[in-house]
């Protein structure tokens, strides 16, 4: 599965760039550098300015390449971070549930992701992993823990 996913994955190229859009956070225009050359990327920020609390406006800036402005969004990623942080007690702040070892934060994140892409349906009987042809069926926990991976 994992090789079958990887093989699907494009490296980015100037003629195949990934879009990559964040927050304010200016360590993402130091970070990104490091692992992608600029002209791979198309990376855009959005600041969000508050009032009393209140999300007020909305500042989006093309930091590198050229993306749309009207890409430019984090709802999507915010929307995964918040869904994970409630399904994953070790992610959230300030909780007993805290990972004490990266391997087991990166275990359960592992997990929960097999569950998202192969146990959970999104729509019409299907799980992401039946959409994109990883898996002809829902999996159950007996599936997974009963898998058995050939090399």
């Amino acid at each position: 599965m994992i090789g079958k996913l990887f093989s699907r994955v494009e490296l980015p190229f100037p003629n195949n760039k990934i879009q990559i859009f964040s927050d304010g956070n200016d360590d993402y225009v130091f970070t990104l550098p490091e692992y992608y050359a600029a002209t791979c990327i198309d990376y855009g920020q959005i600041v969000k300015i508050r009032e009393k609390g209140r999300v007020v406006d909305k500042i989006k800036r093309i930091i590198f390449g050229n993306p749309d402005n009207g890409d430019i969004e984090t709802t999507n990623i915010e929307n995964f971070n918040g869904i994970m942080r409630e399904r994953v007690g070790r992610l959230v702040r300030k909780t007993k549930c805290f990972s004490k070892k990266k391997s087991r934060l990166r275990n359960a994140t592992e997990l929960i992701q097999f569950h998202w892409n192969f146990m959970d349906e999104i729509h019409d009987g299907l799980t992401p992993a039946m959409i994109e042809s990883l898996s002809n069926g829902i999996w159950s926990w007996d599936d997974f823990l009963s898998f058995h991976y050939a090399v």
